[in-house]
């Protein structure tokens, strides 16, 4: 069964997407405006435990991937061209866990959402005034990509740190890293057509006026 994206669009009038490159705020915006104005939180990867549970390799091998897994070490120690493929390929076979999800979120309750769907695929089931994109510069996504204390980045790094060439392993996951942020991929999000807001690599705390713009291009004040 196909559903068609004005259906969809319809049962997600309530959900508000932010994605963009890693470090650019995406997380701590999410939050905020939840708090802000009493939405529903969607941190990254919201969908995960049901995707986990449901997937299928012959359907959604990307996501199956994890589950296959018998030492992490095989994890960080990809090529840097597999572990760019293996995210983004992810991300569209998510999308599908993401909007049913949501859909369940959303019938009377606005919902906020720090999300992988593939901007291409948010064009058909949302709107303009519906998503933002929030952007950093390569050398803040890779460089400082560990530098938050969420649990799944720094269980990463302590495999990382049981390999037996730790810095070669650390170079090697950067590598990736640069290619998942590369500027053909910021491109593409900066050429969305979408919202944006790009993050300045200058110390200064941005957050609330980040929070502002956004919720103003939201209609949420």
């Amino acid at each position: 069964m196909i559903i068609e994206n004005n259906i969809i669009k319809h049962y997600l009038k309530n959900v508000y997407f932010i994605t963009g490159t890693a470090y650019a705020g995406k997380s701590t915006t999410v939050k905020m405006l939840a708090d802000r104005y009493g939405m529903l939180f969607c941190g990254e990867n919201y969908h995960i435990e049901v995707s986990d549970a449901v997937a299928t390799p012959d359907v959604q091998p990307d996501l199956c991937y994890r589950k296959t897994l018998t030492d992490w070490k095989d994890f960080v120690t990809r090529p840097p061209e597999e572990y760019e493929r293996w995210i983004y390929n992810s991300g569209r076979e998510g999308a599908g866990f993401e909007v049913a999800q949501l859909i369940s979120l959303a019938r009377d309750k606005k919902v906020i959402v720090d999300t992988n769907i593939p901007v291409d695929v948010l064009k058909e089931i949302s709107e303009y005034d519906h998503v933002a994109v929030m952007l950093s510069p390569q050398s803040m996504s890779v460089e400082r990509f560990f530098d938050r204390s969420d649990p799944e980045k720094q269980f990463i790094l302590s495999v990382i740190d049981r390999c037996d060439d730790p810095e070669a392993v650390m170079e090697n996951y950067k590598r990736g890293l640069a290619l998942i942020n590369s500027q053909e991929h910021y491109d593409e999000l900066a050429n969305s057509g979408f919202f944006t807001v790009v993050r300045e690599d200058n110390g200064v705390d941005m957050r609330e006026e980040v929070c502002d713009k956004i919720a103003k291009h939201f209609g949420l004040i």
